[in-house]
């Protein structure tokens, strides 16, 4: 079953989403990164205002990604990409499955999540139900 995490890249999002993919990885789930292998890692830039063929190729390489995937854990910082990726998904008929461990101030991620979990814990035993049903 593979797995993409999705949230904000910019800021401090990255690396979130590393930690993330790495406790996944640990735990035995196969992981469709975005990152690329650090070839699609644009945390550093602020403004994409004037890079319209850069923004395509991140956001065709990100939606391939997506249709490659099972299952979409999305973490809850606020991110544009991820609110698409999601919405994309579900379009798919992937599952998502939303990871806060803070309050959602939002009904978005909300709606178009299958499953919400507050922590690792309860994350981990829900990609095992996906994954227990998709092998049956």
């Amino acid at each position: 079953m593979r797995i993409m995490v999705c949230g904000p890249i910019g800021s401090k999002g990255i690396h979130k989403i590393k930690k993330m993919s790495a406790f996944l990885t640990k735990n035995g789930f196969e992981i469709s990164s975005q990152l690329d292998q650090g070839r699609m890692d644009y945390s550093k830039i602020c403004d994409f205002r004037t890079r319209k063929n850069l923004s395509r190729l991140i956001v065709k390489h990100d939606l391939k990604l997506v249709k490659d995937s099972d299952v979409l854990v999305v973490l809850s910082t606020p991110s544009f990409g991820a609110a698409m990726e999601m919405f994309f998904a579900k379009e798919l008929g992937k599952k998502t499955v939303l990871f806060s461990e803070n309050p959602m101030p939002s009904p978005w991620p909300v709606n178009f999540a299958d499953f919400i979990t507050k922590d690792k814990k309860s994350l981990l035993a829900t990609l095992n139900i996906i994954r227990n049903k998709k092998e049956h």
